[in-house]
């Protein structure tokens, strides 16, 4: 397993377009991707449980990837959070 933290620096949190983003980015993988914020997880490539979680501006998750293509699944995701998120 691997994985990685952020802190959110949008304004508006992982509101639906991000989000939405962030689902079609995870579904390119085969692993499994969880995202993490406090004591709650949601399947990054499923749309409601992620925005469930109402990550905000400043919040800190945790994207952990577990499976086949795991690697190149942190690479690409890190990437995409950091410049979307």
């Amino acid at each position: 397993m691997k994985e990685f933290t952020y802190k959110v620096k949008d304004e508006l949190g992982i509101h639906a377009r991000p989000a939405g983003l962030l689902v079609k980015e995870a579904a390119k993988f085969g692993c499994g991707i969880k995202i993490t914020k406090g004591g709650k997880s949601a399947d990054a490539k499923r749309l409601f449980a992620l925005m469930g979680l109402a990550v905000k501006c400043g919040d800190e998750i945790t994207v952990s990837c577990d499976g086949a293509d795991e690697d190149a699944a942190v690479r690409e995701l890190e990437n995409f959070v950091s410049s979307n998120l």
